[in-house]
């Protein structure tokens, strides 16, 4: 009779979460890491069958040393920190998750919507300083104010984190434009070209992947066709933008507001001019907008299911 094989699952980033993980219903030897360092990739992973990640570089120089490697279960929706043709060369097999933050991370933005276009930050900080108890009204209206109700959306990238963000900014009576692809000269049905959304929307939301196409989707050129008092929205991936020219429109009055979950390098290292800008039509959260209690244990709650359908035969939500 053949021994049923025991699964070696190791988890490399546990502590990029804090909720809980249920074991797999299978034969398996579970270990997990807080964190895990590029040089510790190898020695963590050389017995692993299956490999838990969430921003872990696995490159191939990585995964040329891990023979037993069979799975590499994404923690996350974004895979651009795997090498895909390598695993799809060597039988590798890649899954990620998909719509746990399909409230969470739209609520996000629009938070970030709301505060930028009521001046959230430059209130709060006029109320600091004790500028209102100075006043001579009873009010302070030093700051624009602008409803989100009765402007226009332009949404870029329209997968599901995308849908959900036109279906809620259409709930509060925004006008929604869906970009098309950046250098598309076939503009598809439902679809708007990319610069006339660009022209034409008071809120700029990012919602794409980061590819060789969408890297630096944002930048000067396309910053100048945005109104002057248009807010940009990045809770996708920190280089979908051009930092430097991010910041010059910000300092040059070229843009009315940016809100930022994501960064280029993640941690940011400092010096980070963007980041470290102390503008108050500049809002930066570190990289959260995903993390709701319910969508984090969506996805725990999904990762699990997807790596027992794998051991089962019967894999889901492959990218590979």
């Amino acid at each position: 009779m053949n021994e049923r094989k025991i699964e070696s699952v190791v988890f490399l980033e546990r502590d990029t979460f804090n909720t809980e993980f249920r074991r797999p219903r299978f034969d398996h030897e579970w270990i997990e890491f807080g964190q895990t360092s590029p040089q510790d990739l190898v020695s963590r992973l050389r017995d692993a069958t299956i490999a838990i990640c969430n921003k872990a570089q696995m490159r191939a120089e990585t995964l040329a040393k891990l023979s037993n490697l069979r799975l590499i279960a994404v923690a996350a929706t974004g895979v651009d920190n795997v090498d895909l043709d390598f695993c799809k060369s060597h039988g590798i097999h890649v899954c990620n998750a998909r719509g746990y933050a399909v409230n969470s991370l739209p609520e996000h933005a629009l938070m970030l919507m709301l505060a930028l276009r009521r001046s959230l930050i430059a209130y709060g900080l006029d109320v600091k300083s004790g500028r209102w108890h100075e006043s001579k009204t009873f009010c302070l209206l030093d700051h624009p104010l602008s409803d989100l109700r009765g402007s226009t959306i332009g949404i870029i990238g329209y997968g599901t984190l995308g849908q959900s963000m036109a279906q809620l900014a259409r709930a509060i009576g925004m006008e929604v434009l869906v970009a098309e692809r950046k250098n598309e000269r076939l503009v598809r049905e439902g679809r708007t070209g990319f610069e006339e959304v660009l022209k034409n929307s008071d809120v700029i939301s990012l919602h794409c992947p980061l590819t060789k196409e969408t890297r630096d989707l944002i930048g000067s050129e396309e910053l100048r066709l945005m109104k002057s008092d248009a807010v940009l929205i990045n809770t996708a991936r920190g280089g979908l933008l051009d930092d430097a020219a991010l910041l010059d429109a910000l300092k040059d009055g070229r843009i009315g507001g940016v809100g930022i979950d994501v960064s280029r390098v993640e941690p940011p290292k400092s010096p980070s001019p963007l980041l470290d800008a102390d503008l108050p039509n500049l809002i930066v959260t570190p990289h959260n907008a995903w993390a709701s209690r319910q969508a984090m244990q969506t996805l725990a709650d999904q990762l699990i299911e997807s790596i027992e359908a794998f051991v089962e035969g019967q894999p889901r939500n492959l990218v590979v």
